[in-house]
């Protein structure tokens, strides 16, 4: 969404905000994320430094959980007429972009409130989501500010002790997607400051020194299993399993050596059950029903992130705008399972040969991977289509003069020398290299004009 220029409610000085007001989810699937998670309609002042939701009249539209919510911030002082002017067209806009089989009783009586908060309540109660759930969030929001806002490190420890209760996996889940929404509205300084209390927290709340243990145990398995090396065996593996000395370690290479654990692996298990006596056999037995129970929860887990990838890559599709969804959603493509879960979809359309949903994911896979290409690759590989051309490459080179440097110089003649020991052989490098030549040349004629120009 567009940055819009408003006066800070406190200060009064002139910041960016991205406000809007209509909030249609049906159209747009990351409307709902963008009010939840204070994207939109919020005010972040560098200055005086306010934070705070601003004033501005909305309209919520859900046409499957059949919402269409309205509300006008009371300090507008506008009479009801007044308001209806301002709401009702973009209700019509609701109606308008509604197929007729879709436009249902609820759109005749939408519901007015005259809180903020009174709506985010109702949104969240069509998720499942109580009163009391709300409370016991806005309980660990609240202590999350409380620690950004504390004057001093001592003053932090003192809060998280006195807090321990609360500190828990839900207060890190949380936190995690505090950070995450910081990170999509590009705070900065939010994002650095929470870093650094993250540290805080794990290192001075029980449940982050369990972390950090969990960590720890992590590393320790990556280790085993790195000393077990090239040579690692189903029953080598099934040894380490033996061997680990905590209930931690054991998970954590369960975890990292999920897919060894195959019917073979748990055969070889049996027949060596079935060989033991006494307490060793008991040992065996006990080891693997928590192999089981360890697999099971990952098998489930990784089941459930898959359907929540699945569901966030077809909303992205449905959107109106796909490369604003998927922008908006860029933090989620970091996953390796969101991307296999892409991938998978990418090989059924053009298994099916469907054209029209090929185009959307093709879009999709663009903005991924613009934002994944460094700017400097980005910079070579377009000056490279333009290299045939020595009237298109100067263009362009014009278009980026203030991006053209000795370090881009370098980083050019690198790729030649790479791409010249593959020519031999490889045809298409010769014509790479050949591009690569001419681009060189391009930008050492333009370097030695720009040095007698000075």
């Amino acid at each position: 969404m567009p940055q819009t220029q408003i006066a800070c409610p406190r200060c009064r000085q002139m910041i960016t905000a991205q406000v809007e007001q209509l909030f249609d989810v049906t159209a747009d699937p990351a409307a709902k994320q963008r009010l939840l998670g204070k994207v939109s309609n919020y005010a972040r002042c560098p200055y005086c430094k306010f934070e705070g939701p601003l004033a501005t009249p909305i309209v919520y539209h859900d046409n499957e959980k059949e919402l269409l919510l309205t509300y006008f911030p009371p300090e507008l002082g506008l009479p009801v007429n007044e308001q209806e002017k301002l709401i009702g067209p973009l209700i019509s806009q609701v109606m308008n972009r509604l197929p007729p089989e879709k436009r249902k009783a609820y759109l005749l009586r939408p519901q007015s409130f005259l809180t903020y908060q009174s709506m985010v309540e109702k949104i969240l109660e069509k998720d499942g989501i109580t009163k009391e759930m709300l409370d016991e969030q806005q309980k660990r929001v609240s202590l999350i500010q409380r620690l950004l806002e504390a004057s001093s490190a001592d003053v932090r420890t003192a809060i998280i002790k006195e807090n321990s209760t609360l500190l828990d996996e839900t207060f890190f889940a949380l936190y995690n997607r505090l950070i995450d929404v910081a990170l999509q509205a590009g705070q900065q300084s939010t994002v650095q400051a929470m870093a650094a209390l993250q540290e805080e927290l794990l290192e001075h709340s029980d449940y982050g020194r369990k972390v950090r243990e969990q960590m720890g145990e992590l590393e320790a398995a990556v280790k085993t299993l790195q000393q077990a090396g090239q040579t690692l065996t189903r029953e080598k593996l099934l040894d380490l399993f033996l061997e680990a000395p905590t209930e931690a370690r054991l998970k954590a290479l369960v975890s990292l050596t999920r897919n060894g654990l195959d019917y073979s692996f748990f055969q070889i298990l049996t027949e060596r059950i079935d060989r033991a006596r006494g307490q060793e056999r008991a040992r065996l037995e006990d080891l693997r029903t928590k192999l089981l129970e360890y697999t099971n929860q990952i098998d489930k887990a990784i089941e459930d992130q898959m359907k929540q990838a699945d569901k966030l890559i077809e909303d992205i599709l449905a959107a109106p705008d796909i490369v604003q969804a998927a922008v908006q959603n860029l933090a989620a493509f970091q996953s390796d399972l969101t991307l296999q879960v892409l991938e998978t979809k990418l090989q059924q359309a053009s298994r099916k040969q469907d054209t029209a949903r090929m185009q959307k994911l093709q879009q999709l896979v663009s903005v991924l991977q613009q934002a994944s290409t460094p700017p400097e690759v980005a910079l070579i590989n377009e000056l490279l289509d333009a290299a045939d051309d020595e009237t298109v490459l100067a263009h362009k080179l014009q278009q980026h003069q203030s991006e053209l440097s000795e370090e881009l110089n370098s980083m050019i003649a690198g790729l030649m020398n790479q791409v010249e020991q593959q020519a031999a052989q490889d045809p298409n490098a010769r014509e790479v290299l050949k591009r690569l030549e001419t681009l060189y040349r391009a930008l050492l004629k333009r370097s030695m004009q720009k040095n007698l120009a000075k």
